[in-house]
């Protein structure tokens, strides 16, 4: 059953880098093309920083504290392969968006980032960005109903 969890990230990291290849191979740097009307459009830039463009240039940071996600996560998910599916999933996702933005920060030196909203002002992000975000919400609302879940997993009523 923990196959299943890497084999999610495996497909989520694919899914990032095909993006991302896309991207590159049909817009200009700083180009937008419209994606989904008033609410999404497609911007190529590449950012040397994290979310925000903060700590930028700093690859080294950058290098060790995904070494360190990865490594942890990874831990995490053997060690707590018979956990509820929501939190394990919510890892998975965590560790593919991790891996994706890695790939680009090793082979590029930034990461290649696309999404732009149009409804509100918000940083341009990628594939990778937006499982991060999916991940961490799931493991949070395992987090908070964890006990709930853990009840239903077991075929308790609570």
């Amino acid at each position: 059953m923990l196959a299943i969890y890497f084999f999610i990230s495996v497909i989520l990291i694919g899914i990032d880098q095909w993006v991302k290849y896309w991207t590159v191979t049909n817009l200009a740097l700083g180009e937008s093309q419209g994606f989904i009307p008033s609410v999404l459009s497609l911007t190529y830039i590449q950012n040397r920083g994290a979310a925000w463009s903060i700590l930028e240039g700093q690859m080294i940071f950058f290098f060790i504290i995904t070494v360190i996600a990865v490594t942890v996560i990874t831990y995490l998910l053997i060690k707590y392969r018979n956990e509820h599916w929501l939190f394990l999933l919510g890892l998975s996702f965590v560790l593919a968006g991790a891996i994706g933005n890695f790939i680009d920060r090793m082979r590029l030196g930034y990461v290649i980032d696309m999404f732009q909203t149009e409804f509100i002002t918000f940083p341009i992000f990628n594939v990778a960005d937006a499982t991060l975000f999916i991940g961490v919400v799931g493991i949070f609302i395992y987090t908070i109903f964890e006990e709930k879940l853990k009840g239903k997993q077991h075929g308790k009523a609570n």
